[in-house]
């Protein structure tokens, strides 16, 4: 098994939690994350995925200790 903290930003907060650790097993991808905590991401896409202050795709393994920020894509003009 391996903790790791999930931070989650702007809509995806939203009946949610901001900041949280979390056990998965080891192995686990960030995709398995996205999926485990229900964010809507049907409605808000995912923006940016950032292990350990480094941009990486859904298909990232996830180690012990990593901290997983995920964001919605924004708009604007």
């Amino acid at each position: 098994m391996i903790e790791i903290t999930v931070k989650l930003f702007a809509q995806y907060r939203a009946d949610h939690f901001k900041l949280e650790k979390r056990v998965y097993p080891k192995g686990t991808a960030v995709e398995g994350v996205i999926i485990e905590t229900g964010i809507p991401i049907e409605r808000f896409p995912i923006g940016v995925i950032m292990v350990n202050g480094r941009h990486f795709q859904e298909s990232h393994i996830l180690e012990d200790g990593d901290i997983l920020s995920l964001f919605p894509k924004v708009g604007g003009g």
